[in-house]
C-alpha cells in the first residue's frame, strides 16, 4: 500500500473521521492542562476527578440529559468535597483524594449495576469514540474551545500560581480563585476527554503529555508546545493504529502516548536514562586515562 492510500483509506469512513477529530481535540486540551497539573503536583487530583464523574455520567444516561452535564456537576462536586474534608480534618491531601474518588466511583458502579438500561458500562469506562455522533462532536469542540480560551487568557496568572504561590499572593493575585479555576478547568477537561477514551484512560491524557514534555523542556512555554505536539502526533498515530491493527481506539491512543514517554525517558538529551548513565560513567573513565 502506498503512503497516500495508507493515510486516506481510514478517512473515507465518517465515524473514523469524527473519532480522529474528537480524539485530537480532547488530547490537545488535556495536554495543555497537564502541564499545570504536573508542575503543581496535582496528577492524583486528575485521577480522582476522572473517576469521580462516573455517578454523574450514569445518572445523566438515566434521566436522558447529555452525559457532560452530569459529569461536570460531579467533577466539580468531587473537588469541592475533597477541599471541604481536607480543610476540616488533619488528613493529608492524597488520603482525602483516595477516599473521596473511590467512594464516588463505587457509587457510580452501583448505579450502573442496578439500573436496567442499554448503556454499556465498557463504553463509559473505556470510551466509545467510534460511536460519536455529530452532536457529541460539536459538544467536545465547544467545551474544548472554552477550556482552551480560559487557559490562554489566564495563562500568566496560572503559571505564576504553579511556580510560586506565595509570590502570586503577595502581588495581589487571588490564589484561592485561581486554584478553584484550575480545578474547574480540570473537571471540564475530563468531560471533554470522556468521549474519546473513557473514565479510566482519560487520566493518561491528563498526565502523560505533561510528564513527557517536562523531561524535554527548559521553559514552561516550550513545555506547552512540546506537550501539544507530542499528544497530537500520538493521537493521530493511535487512531490509525487502531484501524489497521483492529484494536480499541482509546487504548491505542494511550499506548501511543505511553510509548512517547518511554522513548523520552530513555533518550531525552539531558534527563534521559541513557544520558544519565553516560554522565555517571564519564568521571570514572577520565581519572583512569589521566593515571595512564
Amino acid at each position: 500500500m502506498d503512503p497516500l492510500s495508507f493515510l486516506l483509506e481510514p478517512l473515507q469512513y465518517g465515524f473514523l473521521t469524527r473519532a480522529l477529530v474528537v480524539t485530537l481535540a480532547a488530547a490537545v486540551v488535556a495536554s495543555v492542562l497537564s502541564c499545570w497539573l504536573i508542575l503543581m503536583g496535582w496528577s492524583l487530583m486528575g485521577d480522582a476527578v476522572s473517576h469521580a464523574v462516573l455517578p454523574g455520567v450514569a445518572l445523566a444516561y438515566i434521566v436522558g440529559v447529555p452525559f457532560s452535564i452530569g459529569a461536570f456537576i460531579f467533577g466539580v462536586g468531587a473537588v469541592a468535597l475533597i477541599g471541604a474534608v481536607k480543610s476540616t480534618t488533619k488528613l493529608k491531601s492524597d488520603t482525602v483524594i483516595g477516599v473521596v474518588f473511590t467512594a464516588l466511583f463505587a457509587v457510580g458502579l452501583a448505579i450502573v449495576s442496578r439500573t436496567p438500561s442499554q448503556v454499556d458500562l465498557m463504553h463509559i469506562l473505556f470510551g466509545n469514540v467510534l460511536g460519536v455522533t455529530d452532536g457529541e462532536l460539536w459538544q467536545v469542540l465547544i467545551l474544548g474551545s472554552v477550556t482552551l480560551a480560559i487557559v490562554l487568557i489566564k495563562r500568566r496568572d496560572l503559571t505564576l500560581l504553579a511556580f510560586d504561590r506565595t509570590h502570586a499572593h503577595v502581588i495581589g493575585l487571588n490564589t484561592r480563585f485561581l486554584g478553584a479555576l484550575l480545578l474547574g478547568l480540570l473537571a471540564l477537561t475530563v468531560v471533554v476527554g470522556l468521549q474519546a477514551v473513557g473514565i479510566i484512560l482519560v487520566v493518561a491524557m491528563l498526565i502523560t503529555p505533561g510528564a513527557t514534555a517536562f523531561l524535554l523542556a527548559r521553559s514552561f512555554d516550550r513545555m506547552l508546545v512540546i506537550a501539544v505536539a507530542i499528544t497530537a502526533t500520538a493521537s493521530v498515530a493511535g487512531v490509525y493504529a487502531s484501524y489497521y491493527l483492529d484494536i480499541s481506539t482509546g487504548a491505542s491512543v494511550v499506548l501511543a502516548q505511553a510509548l512517547a514517554f518511554a522513548v523520552t525517558y530513555l533518550a531525552a538529551p539531558r534527563t534521559g536514562l541513557i544520558s544519565q548513565l553516560r554522565r555517571r560513567r564519564r568521571p570514572a573513565v577520565q581519572p583512569a586515562r589521566q593515571a595512564s
